[in-house]
Order: C-alpha cells, then sequence, then structure tokens
C-alpha cells in the first residue's frame, strides 16, 4: 500500500524570507513548464507574470520556451515573406537558368564557326575572313537590283 503524502506548494513569503543555502531546490515538472510555455506564447501571462509569481528566472523561463515551444527554438531565424514574392524568385531563377542555358548554346556555336573558318583558312590557303570581309568582288555580280 501506498502511503499518501501532503505535500504543500512552498509560498512566495516562506521563499524569499530564506536564505540561498537553507533552500532546496526546486524541480518544476514538464508537463508544468508546457503549460507554462503555452499560456505565454497565448498572451495569457507574461514572461516577468510567471516569473514573479513562481520566483523563477528569467533566464530559466527562456530555457523553457527554447525547449518546449514548437515556434521558437534558439538560434534558428525564421525569414517570412509573401508568396508572391517568393513565386517571383523562383521565376527569376528559372530565367537565369534559361539564359545560362541560351549562352552556353551560342558559345557553343562561336566556337563551332571560329573552328570552321579556321579549317577553311588552313584548306584554301589564305584567310578568307579578311579576303571576303570588307566588300564583295566585282566578278561576282553587283549585288544591287537593276
Amino acid at each position: 500500500m501506498r502511503k499518501k503524502c501532503n505535500l504543500k506548494m512552498a509560498t512566495k513569503e516562506k521563499y524569499e524570507s530564506t536564505t540561498r543555502e537553507e533552500r532546496q531546490s526546486r524541480y518544476f515538472s514538464e508537463s508544468f513548464k508546457r503549460k507554462k510555455v503555452k499560456e505565454i506564447e497565448e498572451h495569457l501571462v507574461s514572461i516577468a507574470e510567471v516569473s514573479r509569481e513562481y520566483s523563477v528566472t528569467r533566464n530559466s523561463i527562456y530555457k523553457w520556451i527554447y525547449k518546449y515551444s514548437p515556434h521558437r527554438k534558439k538560434g534558428v531565424k525564421k525569414v517570412i515573406e509573401l508568396m508572391s514574392d517568393t513565386r517571383k524568385i523562383k521565376a527569376l531563377q528559372e530565367r537565369v537558368k534559361e539564359l545560362e542555358r541560351v549562352v552556353g548554346q551560342k558559345q557553343l556555336l562561336l566556337d563551332f564557326h571560329e573552328k570552321l573558318l579556321e579549317l577553311a583558312n588552313e584548306e584554301v590557303g589564305f584567310d578568307i575572313k579578311k579576303k571576303y570581309g570588307s566588300k564583295p568582288r566585282s566578278t561576282f555580280g553587283s549585288t544591287e537590283k537593276e
């Protein structure tokens, strides 16, 4: 059989009147801490009120919040932005990828043409770009319509 214990919670006055050496360590249950954190998050009580009422340091209460709150974690920052901003950013990132792909294709085509011109120069024996780059020769006829 179990004995019933008649435990009473220490009053604030009694707790404050004792010296640090006379005080015993107090432990709060996990359910108590969760309840107080929930009350703080729902703005039913403030951290200062809980601190005064139960003679607990604010530092301890913040530790409870970091441990038991699903919304507040120590060292974690939340970035909140509108969905339209998120969509715009994703659309712009996709646009950048598409433009990088097009630039890459154009660079490949340019490299191909330069190599082709280089091989043609070797085959013909003179620089095609210089020879035909300025103006058309008269032996090919006029480029104007009569």
